[in-house]
């Protein structure tokens, strides 16, 4: 099979497309899928320049953390899924290859109307911001979701869901043009971050109470400004650092607030866990696709031996949504 593979660690030069060995007959729960779509992320890029390492049991060479595609083998044990189902799902690393094998627990099952592309674009995105929203940040309908990065695939997922929970949205981006964007898919409102400062913003929105959850995918540049921002017993979610990794705070901010400051990440995740967050997104939220009142947004679509280009655009911070690499 082909599979997109970093020779060495460093710039998009290092990327090519080369055939590598297809994965060995599935037994226990795994599922053989054809792979016809994956989700672009930011942890690709990091893998690519050596510093994002995948987890035991995958390849460093290989990235990709989300696919979509048919089942075409199943071991004796799997009564779940059969030949030609179309699935999607997140997998630690490998999605970026014709075939992929993953445990028959983290599939998803596409719905019927959805491309391979646009099935692409949900894994990852959405089972990452359901799971830092609701299920670690306890968000509830009436109150005030703050979302950094808006824009961003977890972003746009996160908008979309807490909006249909009844949740007022406040997101930051540093585009005007990809706010306005946002509101036309439900965003409450939009803060416009070039200097980093939204703090003072939040809390007038919010007739000073803060926002109860703040999902943040920047880090450091943005952390002074989460804890005057959330509400009394607010809850920070910490998930992307392209802001930076080390900050330096105030304890008493925290200690006032009462604030629950909470990190997390997928990829390093057990297999029970990942498909824990994957039934708990499906039973939340994937009645909404089915019926497109929450739409997967897909940006650009590269073709395979476009990957380097792929990884160019992603890390211009130009796309609006997810990025995605087709087979």
């Amino acid at each position: 099979m082909r599979a997109v593979y970093i020779e060495q660690f460093g710039g998009v030069e290092n990327l090519a497309i080369r055939a590598v060995p297809d994965p060995p007959k599935p037994k226990g729960r795994e599922v053989v899928v054809r792979v016809r779509a994956a989700g672009m992320n930011r942890a690709d890029l990091l893998q690519r320049k050596g510093l994002y390492p995948a987890p035991e049991g995958y390849s460093t060479n290989i990235p990709g953390l989300e696919f979509a595609g048919e089942v075409i083998e199943v071991s004796d044990e799997v009564s779940s899924w059969k030949p030609s189902d179309r699935v999607m799902a997140i997998t630690a690393g490998e999605a970026q290859a014709e075939i992929v094998a993953v445990d028959e627990s983290v599939l998803m099952r596409i719905p019927d109307g959805l491309s391979y592309s646009d099935a692409a674009a949900i894994p990852e995105a959405f089972i990452t911001a359901h799971d830092a929203i609701f299920t670690l940040g306890d968000l509830r309908a009436d109150q005030t979701l703050l979302v950094h990065a808006v824009a961003s695939g977890v972003g746009i997922a996160a908008m979309q869901m807490a909006k249909q929970a009844g949740v007022i949205v406040i997101g930051t981006s540093r585009t005007g043009d990809k706010l306005e964007r946002c509101r036309k898919l439900g965003l409450d409102h939009g803060i416009a971050t070039v200097d980093a400062k939204f703090a003072d913003k939040v809390v007038g929105i919010t007739d000073g109470k803060g926002a109860d959850v703040i999902l943040d995918l920047v880090g450091a540049s943005y952390f002074n400004e989460n804890l005057p921002s959330l509400a009394i017993k607010g809850r920070l979610i910490l998930v992307g650092l392209t802001g930076g990794a080390t900050a330096e705070f105030d304890l008493r901010r925290a200690l006032q607030k009462r604030a629950r400051i909470i990190g997390t990440v997928l990829r390093g995740r057990s297999v029970e866990e990942k498909a824990d967050a994957t039934r708990a997104f499906v039973a939340h939220s994937m009645r909404e696709i089915e019926s497109g009142a929450i739409l997967p947004i897909v940006d650009k679509v590269f073709p395979l031996d476009q990957v380097r280009e792929a990884h160019e655009y992603l890390e211009s911070n130009q796309s609006f949504g997810k990025v995605i690499l087709e087979f």
